[in-house]
């Protein structure tokens, strides 16, 4: 599959990159040769890999899940400059 200038044009529109028309020819070059990069792991045979989201065999951790305030209230307010009964007090914006 090869890149067209359209296809440039296209792909900064959709990404709402503002791509002048000087860098265009080099842009499809560099995503041509993504493309035929990408293109050559098609050649490698994983018929016997099994999926894997790490290269390390490893279980993922577990916790309960149990509901609770996270007992850090106390912490949360302490870095606010003003509080008042554990809640922020912040200047009145609305009229």
């Amino acid at each position: 599959m090869a890149v067209d200038e359209a296809d440039v044009r296209k792909i900064a529109r959709l990404a709402r990159i503002a791509v002048k028309q000087d860098d265009v020819a080099t842009l499809r070059g560099e995503l041509n040769k993504i493309l035929d990069w990408v293109a050559q792991l098609d050649e490698v045979n994983t018929d016997n890999v099994e999926p894997m989201t790490s290269v390390v065999a490893a279980d993922m951790k577990k916790r309960q899940d149990i509901v609770n305030d996270g007992d850090k209230a106390a912490d949360i307010v302490k870095n606010a400059p003003e509080t008042q009964d554990h809640y922020f007090v912040v200047p009145k914006v609305v009229e």
